[in-house]
């Protein structure tokens, strides 16, 4: 009778630990926000605006601007309502050219990462292009990591997909940089947009893609290397063109350390809303 009632016992606690596997959340961690998402009503109100992203129950946050005020200020208001900077978005002329009062305005934030989202007059994208862009991000994150502690992220545009060899000139990017000091902030969209995998890039490169944009293309948009599309584009999680749950399982086995939102719609009352609404249900 023992050994029955022992081997039930051992079958129900593997049923439960089955049942508590199968019904743990895809993305159980709440999502940051990107500053740009709410950029109009931070120009006009900041701290409103703050208030606003805080109620929806975000406290992580990514600014690609200061909006007028110091970093000091701005690391006053997020402590204020208990909310935190991990990453600081800056120009590419800024952080080559400015890398120290950079480096500040990220440490007074209290952000480990300053991430890069566009190089100017370099589209279309070639291969000098990519190999010069390589160089300068070793020199770089080199600097920022040795002097001032940072990690350094390059975010993805769209318009380094374009086809070389047996890959893109992003793999270019990826293999002329150093692992320990160039890393990728992940915008999916921008992956999407030009044809490519998002979910085959995290698998690809796991380790070096810190952070991810979550964002998603309307449906039957057709991309290109632009790097450019109407803000119209930008859809609520779920109800666009990419594989949302595919994606969060690569990012969180490639082990993403920050997810933000990011929608550049001028719909982002029902958007966003309804994106994290979206991302509880998953």
């Amino acid at each position: 009778m023992k050994t029955i009632l022992a081997s039930l016992l051992s079958s129900l606690c593997i049923l439960s630990a089955t049942t508590m596997l199968a019904a743990e959340p895809l993305f159980p961690q709440a999502p940051g926000m990107v500053s740009y998402t709410y950029r109009n009503e931070f120009e006009k109100d900041f701290e409103g605006t703050l208030d606003t992203i805080a109620a929806l129950g975000i406290t992580d946050m990514e600014f690609s601007n200061l909006f007028g005020k110091t970093a000091a200020e701005i690391r006053t208001l997020l402590d204020e309502r208990e909310m935190k900077c991990s990453t600081l978005g800056v120009s590419y002329v800024d952080v080559q050219t400015k890398t120290e009062e950079v480096a500040n305005h990220a440490k007074t934030l209290g952000a480990s990462f300053v991430r890069v989202a566009w190089i100017p007059n370099r589209q279309p994208f070639t291969l000098e292009l990519a190999e010069q862009t390589a160089r300068e991000f070793n020199e770089i994150g080199r600097r920022l990591r040795t002097e001032f502690g940072l990690t350094f992220c390059y975010h993805n545009h769209g318009y380094e997909f374009v086809t070389h060899g047996e890959g893109t000139l992003f793999d270019v990017l990826m293999a002329n940089t150093d692992p320990r000091d160039v890393f990728i902030e992940l915008d999916i969209l921008w992956v999407k947009f030009p044809g490519a995998d998002p979910v085959a890039i995290l698998q690809k490169y796991g380790p070096r893609i810190k952070l991810l944009h979550l964002k998603d293309l309307r449906q039957g948009i057709v991309g290109d290397m632009s790097g450019h599309t109407d803000v119209e584009n930008d859809v609520a999680l779920g109800d666009g063109q990419i594989d949302i749950p595919g994606v969060l399982a690569a990012a969180k086995k490639a082990g993403v350390e920050h997810y933000y939102i990011e929608d550049e719609s001028p719909s982002i009352n029902i958007q966003v809303p309804k994106t994290i609404a979206y991302l509880k249900s998953l």
